[in-house]
């Protein structure tokens, strides 16, 4: 069950867009939440305070191997953008 406070901070995090189209200097683009798995074993999720948007071809890769995404290259999105660690501390710095 997502808490008020959870839903609350998951807005704020939605609403920035997508991070790493941010750090290309794209502001605004459209963003799903990403929950962290770094740290996190199989099956395991972050908690709902532990996310970052993403749109979803840096997401999911629904535009395919062209743009690096956290699901399907994600060596590539860490080289591209940062861990999901760095990420998070850039959103939680830009969402304060």
């Amino acid at each position: 069950m997502t808490t008020n406070a959870e839903r609350m901070h998951m807005g704020k995090v939605a609403a920035l867009g997508c991070i790493a189209c941010r750090i290309n200097g794209h502001m605004d683009t459209p963003a799903e939440l990403h929950h962290l798995r770094d740290g996190y074993g199989k099956g395991q999720r972050a908690s709902h305070h532990e996310v970052i948007p993403l749109c979803p071809a840096h997401h999911r890769g629904t535009l395919g191997l062209s743009v690096p995404s956290i699901h399907m290259s994600k060596r590539d999105f860490v080289a591209a953008f940062g861990t999901e660690r760095e990420l998070l501390a850039v959103v939680l710095e830009l969402i304060a």
